[in-house]
């Protein structure tokens, strides 16, 4: 049973004060590895809180799109540098709400400092181009503008770096913000405002609120001031707003699910390919969009790979994230506990053979978190759900391929396409698989995870829409391109009747 008596009440940040949601109601998050320590009180926000933070962006938004871009990125600098002081209690912030090991709690906070410093110098090149003009004397170029009020909408995995990495280039980019992160990871968000605050954004520029997403995400899909939406989370959900939103004629990008493969061919490495895929599956565990869920193994190493994998993965160490000897922490949440356990029950209903783990741990330094041991399955037939849908947990499903083509056609028989990776020395096989592969990203003898800020991150298919995030593309998404045509002739001038 969780006490939530002594917990610090945290508030919501609208037009530059930090205020209680008008419900008068909070709620309680609870640390995923010890679920009766309570991490804080969050506000049970309404929609009249949504529209109130919308409204003080809208106001914010002609004076900061005013603002020089350069500017905006030295405000973005002095976040940095703040982040940098903080940087441990933002990690350990992560890992008390979140449940992922303290290191790789860390490696986010320095990915997030990463864009900060990214998208801070690109305050000084928001390039647009000059052109020549078909006409004489005329002058034709291009410039970038803000959408005007921005909603960003994240996920409980990273929740640091996925808010950073949208609101980075959004506020770079000219842009008010209404920020709502997951219900089960507001700490984090919490910090994260506080930073921006100190390192001076104006008041109604970031706004940032708490509470079901249900209500308040319809309210920032729903009202006319909202000009663009960036979401990460669930296909389901994504693909609901994107229709609605592009209804409405808002700007929408949409980062989805994924069930990212790792193809292990018979030349490949192996001392690079299991410590991979045992990495790209069960690290952060197995709670990433870009987690490796399946490894697909061509005949010939199929045993020698299977007889290290089950070796590597069994030598994991399974504890609370704060442990840093500990290398598998709990689950998010007893919602995420239920769904994973319940789709281990149903792979082996399907058929699969279940080689390692798929055990919730329950006792012991187990009993009051959300624990579940990382699972193998073998035998795995591309067409069993656990083979086609994304399971975010330590659950990896292993396909044996008869050769490449095979190797190929499994990998991209699943409706994602967000990441995936090929182990082989090959480069003939390498090309190929890079060349066919239905991914948005590509990785050669590498995990299927992760990625460098100054290039996009993104997928095809389910995992995907709208334009990417991260690199200059991300940048693209929070800007509109307005041509110009300048004439500056004495005289009238036959023009083009084309259109």
């Amino acid at each position: 049973m969780t006490d939530n008596s002594s917990a610090k009440t945290h508030q919501n940040f609208i037009g530059g004060k930090w205020q209680d949601s008008i419900s008068g109601q909070v709620y309680p998050v609870a640390n995923p590895a010890h679920t009766s320590q309570v991490v804080g009180n969050f506000q049970s926000s309404l929609p009249q809180d949504a529209e109130n933070a919308i409204a003080a962006a809208d106001a914010a938004a002609k004076d900061w799109a005013s603002m020089p871009a350069p500017q905006r990125g030295a405000i973005l600098y002095k976040a940095l540098d703040i982040f940098g002081r903080r940087a441990q209690e933002l990690a350990e912030a992560i890992t008390m709400e979140e449940g992922k090991p303290i290191a790789d709690a860390m490696g986010e906070v320095k990915r997030a400092m990463n864009i900060i410093e990214y998208a801070a110098g690109e305050g000084r090149r928001l390039f647009g181009y000059t052109t020549p003009s078909e006409l004489p004397d005329t002058v034709a170029y291009t410039v970038k503008r803000p959408l005007g009020v921005v909603a960003l909408i994240t996920p409980w995995n990273f929740p640091l770096a996925i808010p950073v990495w949208k609101l980075a280039p959004c506020l770079i980019a000219g842009n008010t913000v209404v920020y709502k992160p997951a219900s089960a990871t507001p700490l984090t968000a919490v910090k994260t405002v506080e930073i921006f605050e100190e390192a001076g954004l104006p008041p109604g520029v970031l706004n940032f609120i708490t509470g079901p997403g249900s209500s308040i995400g319809n309210t920032l899909v729903e009202d006319p001031r909202v000009a663009g939406i960036s979401f990460t989370g669930s296909t389901e959900i994504g693909t609901a707003i994107t229709a609605r939103g592009s209804e409405l004629l808002k700007k929408m990008q949409c980062e989805m699910g994924g069930k990212n493969a790792a193809i292990i061919m018979n030349d490949a490495d192996l001392e690079k390919a299991v410590p991979g895929v045992v990495q790209g599956a069960f690290g952060s565990t197995g709670q990433r969009c870009t987690a490796t869920s399946r490894a697909i193994v061509e005949d010939g190493i199929y045993d020698e790979f299977m007889s290290t994998l089950i070796e590597q993965t069994s030598a994991l160490k399974i504890g609370d994230g704060m442990d840093e000897s500990k290398d598998v922490a709990p689950l998010s949440s007893r919602n995420q506990l239920e769904t994973v356990l319940e789709y281990i029950g149903i792979g082996t209903e399907e058929g699969a053979k279940l080689t390692l783990g798929g055990h919730h741990l329950q006792d012991g330094e187990f009993a009051d978190g959300y624990y579940v041991e990382p699972t193998i399955f073998e035998d795995v037939k591309p067409e069993m759900r656990i083979a086609q849908e994304e399971i975010f947990g330590p659950v990896l499903s292993v396909f044996k391929a008869s050769g490449l083509q095979d190797a190929i056609r499994i990998n991209n028989d699943v409706e994602f396409g967000l990441s995936s990776s090929i182990y082989t020395r090959d480069l003939v096989q390498a090309h190929e698989y890079i060349n066919t592969s239905h991914n948005g990203m590509v990785h050669v003898n590498a995990p299927t995870l992760g990625g460098e800020v100054h290039l996009p991150f993104g997928g095809l298919g389910s995992s995907g829409i709208g334009q990417r995030e991260q690199g200059t593309e991300g940048f693209d998404f929070f800007s509109e391109t307005v041509t110009v045509y300048i004439d500056h002739s004495a005289g009238a001038k036959e023009r083009s009747r084309f259109i």
